[in-house]
């Protein structure tokens, strides 16, 4: 029942308390219906029980006659009448009470008496039946008058429980429709009362900040429903809170970041600035040195800042792609020249080759790819000893372009295979590198290529060196 609508279980409900109703009150009355019929044999008189005994009555006053004048013809008499709806009032042939257990007088004078001997007459609701008392010579001494109604009557006061019984047949629709509407209405509010207090208790849980729980109800009512939706809106609260508490976790590390980085450069910024004021440099070569370290630290300050600026761009939802025609072949090849020169410094070799339709122009966001193969080359060329190789892979298909780079350095590290795309990671040899970096160079191209429809992965070589292999889409003309 708890998997129909609240509505239907509402109507079941009723229904259930209309059927049970009539069939327990159908029951009762077929039962009170036996006991009727058994009391009518034991307990109950028939409408006509007390007229049917008047013949016999009548026959024993006509027989007993003048004795029945005396009192003590008063106890036979009252042996021959059976219960007690027969009242009986035995008179002198003036009409007045002699003795009986009816004491009203009958009969206002002796000639209405003498009118109604032998009759039965109905007086005040009663049927009133006279019999003669006569002498031998036929003189009218007195009369015996017969009081009794037509109607059921009872055996004592054992009919009275015939009369309860009846009373209760007849309330009794009531009292089932009262007592079968508790039952059932208890039923339906406790299947509604179960989903309301999992859903205070999550509530209470939710206030408490408490978000690992479950709500264990399933239902296809308005009541499952509820409740499948409270536990998702719990799920993405929980997701929201997650995130909340991962920004402000970005947030610190940003700001450790931050500090981190720009300490070093700030503390040689101050050391050669505090040098050049407390010493006397004559050497011009000496003071030119100074200078380009103090320019070099605060271009390392202000690159940092920047790209911290640049990743807060990213992560606006309105970032607007500048798409613009470019032929992919030229491009690459003035980028690995641009690298070449830096990989010299270190006798790096670097490689490229490229696949597939690369003459004719494609449509790109040439800076974001730009920037996207910076960020993954300065890191293989920080990162290959002297004397390695870089190897950069492009194959070109219709709608999409896949680029491998590769190079001969330590690769990645496990911890750097499942973090390396978090904001602010920093693996070991990061960290251990002279120069060091905000850890945000990885994160920065995998936001870049999520913008150009792309996706990035990482990997090791089978010698040992690192691979970063990804691809972005290619946009039409009207984009």
């Amino acid at each position: 029942m708890k998997n129909r609508s609240l509505v239907t279980q509402f109507r079941l409900a009723f229904a259930w308390i209309v059927i049970a109703s009539i069939t327990a009150t159908a029951i009762t009355y077929a039962l009170a219906a036996v006991l009727y019929v058994k009391a009518q044999y034991k307990s109950i008189y028939p409408a006509n029980y007390y007229e049917r005994q008047i013949p016999d009555i009548d026959a024993y006053i006509r027989d007993k006659n003048t004795a029945l004048l005396l009192q003590s013809g008063e106890e036979a008499l009252q042996r021959t009448i059976n219960g007690n709806g027969i009242y009986y009032q035995v008179m002198d042939n003036e009409g007045n009470l002699l003795y009986g257990t009816s004491h009203e007088k009958i009969f206002n004078d002796k000639s209405e008496l003498y009118s109604r001997l032998n009759t039965t007459i109905k007086k005040q609701n009663y049927y009133i039946h006279t019999v003669p008392i006569i002498d031998d010579n036929g003189k009218v001494l007195g009369a015996v008058a017969l009081l009794y109604q037509l109607k059921i009557s009872y055996v004592g006061v054992r009919g009275w429980w015939v009369i309860a019984v009846l009373i209760v047949a007849l309330i009794s629709p009531f009292l089932y429709i009262i007592g079968f509407t508790m039952l059932f209405s208890r039923i339906f509010v406790n299947n509604i009362n179960r989903p309301l207090q999992l859903l205070m208790d999550a509530s209470r849980k939710i206030k408490e900040k408490d978000l690992d729980f479950e709500i264990d109800y399933h239902s296809d009512n308005e009541l499952g429903k509820l409740c499948v939706a409270f536990s998702e809106m719990k799920d993405e609260l929980k997701k929201s809170l997650s995130a909340q508490w991962k920004m402000e976790q970005e947030r610190v590390e940003m700001v450790e970041a931050l500090a981190h980085d720009l300490k070093a450069p700030l503390s040689i910024i101050r050391g050669y600035s505090e040098a050049l004021i407390d010493t006397n440099i004559d050497s011009g070569e000496k003071l030119s040195k100074y200078l380009k370290i103090i320019k070099g630290n605060a271009e390392k300050c202000s690159n940092l800042v920047q790209q911290m600026q640049y990743t807060m761009d990213l992560e606006r939802a309105d970032v607007q792609l500048q798409i613009v025609p470019v032929k992919l072949s030229e491009f690459l090849e003035q980028k690995v020249h641009q690298y070449e020169l830096q990989a010299k410094q270190k006798g790096i070799t670097i490689t490229l080759n490229v696949q597939g339709e690369t003459k004719t122009s494609i449509f790109i966001d040439k800076d974001k790819l730009e920037r996207i193969l910076d960020n993954i080359v300065s890191n293989s060329l920080q990162y290959t000893p002297a004397g390695g190789r870089i190897d950069i892979s492009v194959k070109a298909e219709k709608e999409n372009i896949f680029y491998k780079i590769c190079d001969s350095g330590s690769g990645f590290s496990k911890k750097d295979l499942e973090k390396a795309f978090d904001k602010f990671y920093r693996g070991d040899e990061a960290r251990r590198s002279k120069d060091g970096h905000s850890g945000l160079g990885l994160f920065i191209v995998k936001q870049l290529l999520e913008q150009l429809g792309g996706s990035i992965k990482l990997s090791n070589t089978e010698s040992g060196g690192a691979c970063v292999t990804f691809q972005h889409k290619v946009f039409s003309n009207n984009f």
